[in-house]
């Protein structure tokens, strides 16, 4: 490559990293996603398909040229270095499922151009902070899991063996003890799973209690606070590399000023 086609090489590749940089492009392209889940949600409509559906193909047409453009001027701008930014891999593979022909025994996939809609996720900062998020928070997610998984099933075992014979149904074998147990954790309809058993076994509004006091009020609230604690810092880190950066600032200022002073010396002890 000459001297004159690489400057204007980087000259093009600047500009686009100026315009896919812009607030303004941002927020077209979220427009245009708002746009295109719109679009997507009429065409379910039978009559709407029916009188618009060539409109609705052609703007949604538009709509993914559009997104394809975008993901080729970034990938222009940056290279094979755009597939390090998980997000921008995300974009890739929305956008990609929507350019594989839906026709014969594929037309399944025409219904996976909804996907399209999450690239707000990668579009909109706050919205990737949350799943981040949340990504964040799965591992220690799994250690409360197990946990969860081990009262819920040591649980089942104690009420097969109490409440098994009387209520078959219920409790009549592990796995349906398990079911019943779950049901009873969200809280769904438990008075009336747990009623019938508690007149048969009086003493039985113990084990309930004690069950759902551990699992849907002690267990649940360590996955919200562990939810909470990778949200904060999350939300908390972009500061904290802003902090990072003004001591990183700081500190080479004081270095140049400790270098200047030791110059100084050295130049009044040679005098």
């Amino acid at each position: 490559m000459s001297e004159q086609a690489r400057q204007e090489d980087e000259t093009l590749r600047s500009w686009l990293k100026i315009l896919i940089g812009k607030p303004v492009f941002e927020w077209f392209i979220i427009g245009l996603i708002f746009l295109n889940a719109v679009i997507l949600g009429l065409e379910t409509n039978k009559g709407m398909h029916d009188a618009y559906g060539s409109l609705f193909s052609a703007i949604d047409r538009l709509i993914l040229s559009v997104f394809v453009c975008e993901l080729l001027a970034k990938f222009y701008v940056h290279r094979w270095q755009m597939f390090k930014d998980p997000w921008s891999v995300f974009d890739v593979f929305v956008v990609g499922v929507a350019l594989v022909p839906a026709t014969g025994h594929l037309s399944v996939l025409r219904s996976l151009r909804i996907l399209r809609i999450l690239r707000l996720i990668s579009a909109v900062p706050s919205m990737r902070r949350v799943v981040t998020g949340l990504l964040n928070a799965i591992p220690g997610m799994g250690s409360v899991a197990a946990l969860l998984l081990l009262i819920i099933y040591v649980s089942s075992v104690m009420a097969t063996q109490l409440f098994g014979s009387e209520f078959p149904k219920l409790f009549g074998t592990l796995s349906a003890s398990i079911f019943t147990l779950v049901q009873i954790m969200t809280m769904e309809g438990w008075a009336d799973l747990a009623g019938p058993v508690m007149d048969k076994f009086p003493y039985a509004w113990i084990f309930f209690l004690i069950y759902m006091l551990v699992t849907s009020f002690a267990v649940l609230n360590l996955f919200i606070g562990i939810i909470v604690d990778a949200m904060q810092s999350e939300a908390l880190a972009p500061l904290q590399a802003h902090e990072e950066e003004i001591v990183d600032d700081q500190t080479r200022e004081i270095m140049t000023e400790l270098t200047a002073i030791k110059e100084e010396i050295r130049e009044l002890r040679k005098s």
